[in-house]
């Protein structure tokens, strides 16, 4: 038996070992972290995957009419009858079970399960593109938090620099080296960034309770930021090899084969259907007492049908004329949309790039306007102007740099590349 020590030794080592876990730091929520769980909170891409499994049900249902069918009849008839012969008995039982077998009937039912197979495949493809419309979704959620998270840190920068000329500005006035109207103008531009940090602050709450719907979080903790590094801009030619591949082309392509079958099974409207019947009798009363199994071979010819199979031929030939021609435009909407992608992510690259180097630029000028204000060869509205124009630069480069970054993922998701898949 265990000593009073070692138990308490053992219970304050749990306690220390549960106390460190608890301690441990959430790690930052990723683009990847956000986008899986959007996976799983979205009902659009749930939807779909019921729809996959209501097809699976019809490919079933098409690949029985194939099959032969079997059933057990039991039939328990009473009459007035003296009951002298077979047809006068006042009990007249019969228990038979039932063969039917298909053999022809225009391969409709080849037809028919063909395009189920090809409906699920259709339906697979649709919600593989209803995922990948989702990553932009949560990227441009994802980012444009992240962005007002730095606007606001750039905006206690900028209110922060502006407290500290504020009180510079205070003590050269009781000195008699600035004007009265030099504090007032600084103390308004501090209310205007104040109001624009206000402002940044809602848009903020805003992003984040719509990054909150998109991943069913309760809250939204620290982001990881992916750091200044944008990828470079590939190829051309790379995305625009793949706009066959993308997922609503291939949906698009497996609708026509699915307006080919069923142009088949209209057509089959016009075709003889053959079937094969028989019974197995367990118990029979009548003449046909002794009649144990019979069986009969059924063909019926259509000779006229009122126009319907006509009219079902002609609805079956348009609805093939539309999604070839709805092909044509899902393959022309995927190349407009990857060169359309493609020009927006490069020219959002050189506009950042100019940026930051303005930013640079902007950043000396200032430094330099306060060097020559201690001086007094500025004058303190110079200054103001100076560090307004430093603070809307830096904002510039922020607000570009992650709209880069959406525009990135906006590249990806038209050229039909997933969050794993990465461009050659």
């Amino acid at each position: 038996m265990r000593s009073p020590s070692k138990i308490a030794a053992g219970l304050i080592a749990l306690l220390m070992i549960g106390s460190s876990a608890a301690a441990e730091p959430t790690k930052p929520l990723t683009l990847e972290d956000c986008y899986r769980m959007a996976i799983k909170q979205s009902e659009e891409v749930a939807l779909r995957s019921e729809r996959i499994t209501e097809t699976e049900g019809r490919l079933l249902q098409a690949f029985s009419s194939l099959l032969p069918r079997v059933s057990f009849s039991s039939i328990d008839k009473r009459q007035d009858g003296s009951g002298n012969s077979p047809f006068t008995r006042k009990s007249l039982p019969e228990r038979k079970f039932s063969f039917s077998q298909p053999l022809f009937s225009g391969f409709k039912e080849f037809a028919a399960l063909k395009g189920s197979r090809l409906e699920k495949k259709q339906l697979e493809q649709e919600k593989k593109r209803a995922e990948q419309l989702l990553l932009v979704d949560v990227s441009d959620a994802f980012y444009l938090l992240l962005e007002q998270q730095e606007q606001l840190d750039i905006l206690n920068t900028i209110r922060e620099t502006l407290k500290e000329r504020l009180r510079e500005l205070q003590q050269r006035e009781n000195l008699g080296r600035s004007r009265v109207s030099e504090v007032v103008a600084a103390q308004a531009q501090l209310h205007r960034v104040e109001a624009e940090w206000e402002t940044v602050q809602n848009q903020e709450t805003v992003v984040a309770q719509l990054l909150q719907f998109l991943t069913g979080l309760d809250a939204i903790g620290e982001l990881q930021n992916p750091g200044p590094n944008l990828p470079a801009v590939p190829a051309q030619e790379n995305y625009l090899s793949r706009a066959n591949l993308r997922p609503d082309v291939k949906a698009a392509e497996e609708a026509v084969q699915i307006a080919q079958q069923q142009k088949t099974v209209a057509r089959a409207q016009y075709f003889p259907t053959v079937n094969a019947d028989g019974n197995y009798y367990v118990e029979r009363s009548g003449a046909a007492e002794d009649v144990k199994w019979d069986a009969s071979l059924n063909v019926k010819v259509p000779i006229f049908q009122g126009g319907s199979a006509l009219g079902a031929n002609k609805e079956a030939a348009s609805e093939l004329r539309q999604a070839e021609i709805t092909l044509r435009q899902a393959r022309r909407t995927a190349l407009h949309e990857i060169l359309d992608s493609h020009a927006q992510y490069e020219g959002a690259l050189r506009r950042l790039r100019a940026l930051r180097e303005a930013l640079e630029s902007t950043d000396e000028t200032y430094q330099y306007e306060v060097k020559e204000y201690r001086l007094n060869l500025v004058n303190n509205l110079e200054v103001l102007a100076a560090l307004q124009t430093l603070q809307d630069s830096r904002r510039e480069v922020t607000q570009m740099a992650y709209e880069a970054r959406r525009l990135y993922w906006k590249l990806q998701t038209a050229a039909g590349y997933s969050l794993e898949e990465k461009p050659a």
